[in-house]
């Protein structure tokens, strides 16, 4: 069987998956679900379509119908919704999806495993604990779901802060709960202000996105961080933020627990993480160099 669990291990048709984004020449991705296709003796054709030189999203993904379905990435995933024929009522409440799944040529339903798999991730890390107050740097396709996960997982409010402020308003609109109010900040440091979490949401941090969303200097006293970049894996946010004590999640969490869920979602078979910590153990020594 080759390393990669490729085509060669059976002589049948691929299962035809991919994902679309812009920037994700160095994803990961293709490689989770072809290891974890080979795991169960499935063969997976996954590429990429980078739309970075400005291809037509909509486009490329009516062009994907011959396939089982695609995930979607930044930042294509609000978009993404719009196109699907069938969403959960608690999936169309993000707004966005990452998962779309095709039926006769047709993209029939759509999924969010970023919500579920940041939910799992959490709970793996930090058990039953509450996120308490969280600062949430990001209002888009990945704050949204973050911010519904962070409430069903008990934070007591949510400081939300977005360069645009329209879509950090449309998020607290759509999502602030009586449980769970979300408060739209005017600047990063304000939205860190007496936070015991810290959730990078942005595509600050990642390998064509240097930097971070919040000053060195105004990251108080977390208790916990996550970023949802996971490429790089040590990114400068949570340089920062284990600097100031807390206890870091890296993106590369939620990578494999969204990974996990989409591929239960395209095959029907589910793999458990340790199974898939050791296949993609190369890929994660990687994403740490």
């Amino acid at each position: 069987m080759p390393a990669d669990g490729g085509r060669a291990m059976t002589g049948h048709s691929p299962l035809r998956l991919g994902l679309i984004g812009i920037g994700i020449g160095q994803s990961a991705a293709p490689r989770l679900h072809r290891l974890a296709g080979g795991h169960y003796r499935i063969d997976i054709d996954y590429p990429l379509f980078d739309l970075a030189d400005g291809g037509d999203f909509d486009a490329c993904l009516g062009a994907c119908a011959d396939r089982r379905g695609v995930n979607v990435t930044h930042p294509f995933k609000t978009r993404a919704i719009e196109l699907v024929e069938t969403v959960a009522p608690e999936i169309a409440r993000l707004g966005a999806i990452n998962t779309v799944l095709f039926d006769d040529g047709r993209p029939v339903r759509g999924a969010n495993t970023d919500h579920s798999g940041f939910i799992a991730a959490y709970r793996a890390a930090f058990a039953e604990r509450s996120p308490g107050r969280v600062a949430l740097f990001g209002a888009g396709g990945v704050g949204r779901p973050l911010a519904a996960a962070l409430i069903a997982l008990g934070a007591e409010a949510i400081q939300v802060y977005d360069p645009d402020r329209a879509r950090a308003e449309t998020l607290a609109a759509a999502l602030g709960h009586t449980s769970c109010p979300i408060v739209v900040a005017k600047t990063p440091a304000a939205a860190a202000t007496d936070a015991a979490g810290l959730v990078n949401a942005t595509p600050l941090g990642m390998h064509n996105h240097p930097g971070s969303p919040l000053p060195a200097g105004a990251f108080g006293a977390p208790r916990w961080a996550f970023d949802a970049v996971y490429t790089p894996v040590d990114t400068v946010f949570l340089g920062h933020a284990a600097t100031a004590g807390a206890v870091v999640m890296s993106g590369y969490r939620l990578f494999l627990w969204q990974g996990i869920h989409a591929f239960e979602l395209f095959t029907g078979q589910r793999i458990d993480l340790a199974t898939l910590t050791r296949l993609l153990a190369p890929t994660a020594a990687a994403v740490h160099a």
